[in-house]
C-alpha cells in the first residue's frame, strides 16, 4: 500500500535557527518556483558526496536519472553506500543559508523505513507525530485570516483546545502545504495558517476529505476533530480533522 507523504503533523523536519548554526526553513512563497514542485515517495541512489549542515546532511546521489541532491536528518553515511530517501518531496530553487548555496532542485525526506519510528523523535511525546512519518515541515506561511463562525479555530487554537473539541466540528482557514489524493480511499491535506509553534509541531494540521485541494491554495475546511486516531498500518495521529468539506476562499 502506498504510504501518504508527511501525514500529520508533518513534515519533514523541525527547524531552529541560531546565530552560529542557522538551520534552513522551507519557504512557501507566492512564486511557484519556491514551492514544493513535485513529490516522489522514494529517491534512491549511490552516495557520492555528503555535506553536514545541522540539523540536516545534504547528500549527492547518483541515480538512474543522473545526480540528484537530497537532504535528511543529520546522520553519518558512507560514501559509495546505496541510500534510499523515503517520503521525499522535491523543492526547486531552495536556498540554504547555512551553506550559502541555492539548489536548483533538492529532495527533502527521511532515511527512516516506512513503518518505523522517525529518527530523533523518540520520547518527544509533545510532538504531534504519526508512526513512520517525519514531523511536518514549517512552510513559513504568513498570517492567514481566521475562518468565520462560532466553530472557527486557528491551527494553533485547535492544538491548544483539542481536549474540548474531540468529535466536534471546526472550521479552519489555511494554506495547503501538502496534498496526497486517494490514499486509503481519502484525500489527505496538510494545512498551515501561520499560527502554532513549529518547534512543537503545532503549526500544521492533517485533514482528510473526499474533496480535492491544490498545494499553495488558501482554503477553508470544515470537519470533525478526532483525537488519538489509529488507521492501522502504523498511521496513528494525536489530532486530525476528518471528513472535511473544502472550500477555496
Amino acid at each position: 500500500m502506498r504510504r501518504p507523504f508527511a501525514l500529520v503533523c508533518v513534515a519533514v523536519f523541525t527547524v531552529a535557527c541560531s546565530k552560529s548554526n542557522e538551520a534552513e526553513k522551507i519557504p512557501l512563497g507566492a512564486a511557484p518556483a519556491t514551492q514544493a514542485a513535485a513529490m516522489s515517495d522514494v529517491v534512491s541512489g549511490t552516495l557520492l558526496e555528503q555535506i553536514p549542515a545541522s540539523p540536516y546532511v545534504y547528500l549527492r546521489l547518483k541515480t538512474a536519472n543522473g545526480d540528484v541532491w537530497a537532504a535528511v536528518n543529520q546522520t553519518q553515511l558512507t560514501i559509495g553506500a546505496h541510500v534510499t530517501v523515503n517520503n521525499a518531496i522535491l523543492m526547486e530553487k531552495f536556498e540554504s543559508k547555512t551553506l550559502n548555496r541555492t539548489f536548483d532542485q533538492i529532495y527533502f525526506g527521511s532515511l527512516d523505513a516506512p513503518g518505523s519510528a522517525p529518527s530523533g523523535m523518540a520520547g518527544n511525546a509533545a510532538a504531534p507525530t504519526s508512526v513512520g512519518t517525519p514531523q511536518a515541515v514549517d512552510a513559513q506561511v504568513g498570517k492567514v485570516e481566521k475562518a468565520s463562525g462560532a466553530n472557527a479555530r486557528t491551527i494553533g487554537e485547535l492544538w491548544a483546545q483539542q481536549a474540548g473539541l474531540s468529535d466536534k466540528t471546526v472550521s479552519i482557514r489555511g494554506v495547503v502545504v501538502k496534498y496526497n489524493p486517494g490514499v486509503m480511499g481519502k484525500n489527505w491535506i496538510h494545512l498551515q495558517d501561520g499560527s502554532g509553534d513549529a518547534a512543537k509541531g503545532t503549526h500544521d494540521i492533517t485533514v482528510t476529505s473526499m474533496d480535492a485541494a491544490a498545494p499553495g491554495a488558501t482554503v477553508t475546511i470544515t470537519g470533525t476533530v478526532r483525537l488519538n486516531r489509529d488507521f492501522g498500518a502504523g498511521y496513528t495521529y494525536a489530532l486530525i480533522v476528518e471528513d472535511a468539506k473544502v472550500v477555496v476562499k
